[in-house]
């Protein structure tokens, strides 16, 4: 992504914004591991959408006034000459301009002082702040610490929901992040080709994800856009499995759900396929169901449908196919072999930030999840896709990927070679 991006933004988050009003993003802070051991820094989405500044400890401030004039300011971490030479260079203000569009730059050591500047004069009556979490016992993030200070220090100013303004933006993708999601859709595809050309009985869930790792290590350091879910036999009865440990035998099916990212773009590709490269003959039945499920909703999605009606049709759809399969009694039932929906939309996350639609429209990009889960036969998988909604119909993203019994068996004969 280039700086016109960010910069335009930016430029819509602040037209959202009420005037005489105060805007502060926080990129985040890292999460102690053990020890002296912290986990990998990753930025805040809702700030590198803004900023395309990817470091922990950086700090947006915005400010629009009556007239509907904006300034901008980003807050970088201090040279320190010994820190970074055990935990690398500090972005540099000239490379934060560069990156964000934003010209004015200065030390994280000064904001608050800054801040309460703005903040004491009275010209400004609201504050716009990202206080989003997913659970109310979800640790303290920076802007809910800065939220304390506030209420103590300047209870005049209004505090306003940026993650609203967010959610509304970041609903439609815009051609640059859709050229990023393609790219991102291709590594995904050799990964999961890979897992399925090295796949034999007697191999372990982690030597499948060492595989799916070594292709995604050959695009960059980002590794997988999320824990990739890989599993076998009756681990794939576990929706969200991570434990890497079991072994597929043989006649098990392997179920992955992965995505890679590029340019900070997600994907979210789930498929299952045999371990021995043959489908048997339950294992088709229950995939043929699947498969043409996720073809009939490929085939009706389009500007005008309702949100909620995407995992509504496929439950009923599917439903439909194994009452005529005789795999299941009655379509109120679908419950027992449907465990999960899947309509969630992709890009910056892989559980993306949007404002729930009541109705799909052009520019959005979701999930198409038909998971079966056949306890009895020891039969679990699930087929996703990632859906653009295009201006008369829909695209799936992920189709390169092979998913029908024919490309699955075939791709599998061909024999991973690694380095190719």
């Amino acid at each position: 992504m280039d700086k016109e991006f960010f910069l335009g933004n930016r430029q819509n988050f602040y037209q959202q914004m009420k005037e005489d009003s105060l805007l502060v993003m926080f990129s985040g802070t890292e999460v102690r591991k053990t020890n002296d051991e912290f986990y990998p820094f990753y930025t805040n989405r809702d700030f590198l959408y803004l900023t395309g500044l990817d470091g922990k400890e950086l700090i947006l401030l915005a400010r629009k006034d009556g007239k509907g004039n904006v300034r901008e300011k980003i807050f970088l971490l201090p040279p320190d000459p010994l820190k970074e030479r055990w935990t690398g260079a500090r972005i540099k203000p000239d490379e934060a301009s560069t990156l964000s569009g934003i010209a004015e730059t200065g030390y994280s050591g000064s904001f608050l002082d800054e801040f309460h500047q703005l903040a004491a004069t009275g010209n400004y009556q609201y504050l716009y702040l990202d206080l989003y979490r997913v659970s109310p016992a979800d640790r303290d993030e920076p802007a809910h610490l800065l939220l304390k200070q506030i209420a103590q220090n300047y209870p005049y100013l209004k505090i306003e929901n940026a993650n609203k303004i967010f959610r509304k933006l970041r609903t439609i993708k815009q051609p640059c992040e859709l050229a990023a999601m393609r790219q991102a859709e291709k590594i995904t595809c050799e990964g999961i080709t890979a897992m399925m050309k090295a796949s034999k009985p007697g191999m372990y869930e982690y030597q499948y994800k060492a595989v799916f790792d070594y292709i995604l290590g050959q695009y960059g350091p980002q590794g997988p856009a999320f824990p990739s879910i890989i599993s076998a036999g009756k681990n794939n009865f576990c929706i969200h499995y991570y434990a890497y440990k079991g072994q597929a035998h043989d006649g098990d099916m392997v179920l992955n759900d992965v995505g890679a990212w590029h340019d900070y773009l997600m994907n979210d590709v789930s498929r299952g396929w045999p371990c021995n490269g043959r489908f048997n003959e339950r294992q088709k039945l229950l995939y043929q169901c699947a498969l043409a499920t996720s073809n009939h909703m490929f085939s009706m999605i389009k500007p005008g449908m309702a949100m909620r009606e995407v995992d509504a049709e496929a439950r009923r759809y599917n439903a439909g196919l194994l009452v005529e399969a005789g795999v299941l009694d009655d379509v109120k039932n679908i419950g027992t072999y449907m465990w999960h929906g899947g309509a969630h939309h992709v890009g910056f996350d892989v559980h993306d930030v949007v404002e729930t639609p009541e109705v799909i429209a052009p520019g959005m990009v979701f999930c198409v999840d038909i998971g079966i889960y056949h306890e009895e036969w020891g039969i679990g998988f699930r087929l996703e896709d990632n859906c653009l909604v295009t201006e008369t119909g829909c695209e799936n993203l992920s189709s390169i990927t092979p998913r029908t019994i024919e490309e699955i068996e075939s791709t599998m004969q061909k024999g991973f070679v690694p380095g190719i």
